[in-house]
């Protein structure tokens, strides 16, 4: 198995409306008590439990932004990971950035336009 998927994010237009629905759909419970209102579903740690998932959130995207779904995947070096997937063929969206004080995330997109995240987590 190569690099984890470690992380979902869900953007859209109404973060509040968009949490509730996840909420009554799967029962996930967020927190969103940081600076950037982020909604984080933590991942269950229970291992004996039919499914162990990933965690992920759900926030809002800028005005007028259509929102996307995409998932994160571990990486030991955000720019090296950005610099293959653009040499592969792939599209940087942004990064490497700090969005809390131990995690780094870059974009791109795949050669056919899929969006894709990047993630560092310092321990």
């Amino acid at each position: 198995m190569g690099q984890p998927v470690v992380h979902f994010e869900i953007i859209g237009k109404d973060a509040e409306k968009l949490r509730s629905y996840y909420a009554d759909l799967f029962g996930w419970e967020f927190n969103s008590d940081n600076p950037m209102n982020y909604g984080i579903v933590q991942r269950e740690e229970n291992t004996n439990a039919d499914g162990v998932g990933i965690g992920g959130g759900i926030g809002s995207g800028p005005e007028g932004y259509p929102g996307h779904v995409t998932f994160y995947i571990e990486v030991p070096d955000v720019e090296a990971a950005l610099a293959k997937a653009e040499s592969g063929g792939g599209s940087r969206v942004m990064g490497p950035e700090k969005v809390m004080d131990q995690v780094e995330i870059g974009l791109f997109n795949d050669p056919e336009g899929h969006l894709v995240g990047i993630v560092k987590t310092e321990s």
